[in-house]
């Protein structure tokens, strides 16, 4: 697990961590051209840890009530707490 001491900070306020910027910590991003659709720099205390999330070629389609009952409950939603975890991070998209 890494610390707060990994990651830099750029004049403009950004993060960087591992050569990839970040607006801020818990702030998801998109990340083209990966294998995942977005990317987030999840932070608790001083721990840090790079979570990446969602499939690239699926759309949410958080705008029709059924699906996003669907997906809630079938990810349980309910019970994401921690912020190290994928699910966490995509259940808050939705």
């Amino acid at each position: 697990m890494a610390t707060t001491q990994n990651v830099k900070r750029t004049p403009s306020g950004r993060v960087v961590y591992r050569g990839e910027s970040f607006a801020g910590y818990n702030k998801p991003k998109r990340t083209p051209n990966k294998n995942k659709k977005s990317a987030v720099l999840a932070k608790k205390g001083s721990q840090i840890k790079l979570v990446r999330f969602g499939d690239p070629n699926m759309s949410i389609k958080k705008d029709q009530p059924a699906n996003k009952k669907s997906f809630r409950a079938r990810h349980k939603c309910d019970t994401a707490k921690d912020k190290f975890s994928a699910r966490y991070w995509s259940c808050k998209a939705w």
